[in-house]
């Protein structure tokens, strides 16, 4: 391990470890995946990580969050959400995320009252300042600590020091919630969530490691890497994502030929 990379270690679980209890925002990304890792190392039997399930979180992702924890012997608690019932956040306005934020971390907080006081923390690391982050806002009301981000912590630091722990999530791609696949102000509907995850099924399905599939009403636009759209468009490939996504419900396939772009409505 690089020296530097050590040092961030160090530092990160004597914050940890300053916490006494946590409870881990965990969604079963590397993230946070990592900052539980840690603190279960750490805090053992005083540490949990609380997965939200909700119409938001594709069906994969919880089976695979759950997954995660056992591998890091972890304490794992799944809650059920619910945003999408909440006209602020079905509205899908740019702030969108906050509102999921705050219900989560109101939960996650009466949680940790209920441990004795436990610190709430989440995987944040210094490079997800770079984009977006409504829910930033509701992690400062609610108190939320980010210990990756508070130990100098980018994305490129998390893998290496994930990798380095042997966790298989260590290159996962990123994942964001269903909802970030529609354009600002296209309502949220649990019938169009469950129409996104099947196209990213039918797209996943097909071999293809990461994908995005944005929601225009009649037309699904499929992100991929830049440089699996090579793959995309292999004959027999392409055929089978195209039967799946117009079996999801979609009129229009269409390929985006920038590729994927985290936070891409962002832009």
């Amino acid at each position: 391990m690089q020296p530097e990379l050590a040092r961030k270690e160090r530092t990160l679980r004597e914050i940890i470890r300053g916490f006494g209890r946590v409870v881990v925002a965990f969604s079963g990304g590397v993230d946070s995946a990592l900052v539980l890792h840690v603190a279960t190392q750490e805090l053992g039997e005083n540490a949990i990580g609380i997965t939200a399930q909700s119409a938001s979180l594709p069906e994969r992702e919880e089976a695979a969050a759950a997954a995660t924890a056992r591998a890091s012997g972890a304490q794992h608690e799944v809650i059920v959400t619910h945003e999408v019932e909440d006209p602020a956040y079905a509205a899908n306005p740019p702030n969108r995320c906050y509102f999921c934020k705050r219900e989560l971390y109101g939960r996650l907080v009466e949680i940790a009252v209920s441990r004795g006081g436990a610190v709430v923390v989440d995987g944040f690391n210094r490079d997800d300042a770079s984009d977006w982050r409504p829910g930033r806002k509701a992690a400062r009301e609610f108190g939320v600590r980010s210990p990756l981000a508070e130990a100098a912590f980018g994305k490129d630091d998390v893998r290496a020091l994930a990798h380095h722990l042997g966790l298989s999530v260590w290159d996962k791609p990123a994942m964001a919630c269903l909802s970030s696949r529609f354009p600002y102000g296209t309502a949220i509907t649990l019938e169009l969530l469950a129409q996104v995850e099947r196209a990213e099924r039918a797209v996943l399905d097909a071999g293809l490691r990461e994908c995005r599939v944005r929601h225009h009403g009649e037309v699904a636009r499929i992100e991929v890497p830049v440089d699996c759209v090579p793959l995309l468009v292999e004959p027999a490939r392409r055929e089978r994502i195209a039967e799946g996504v117009r079996a999801a419900g979609y009129r229009y396939v269409t390929i985006d030929l920038d590729g994927y772009v985290s936070g891409g409505f962002n832009r």
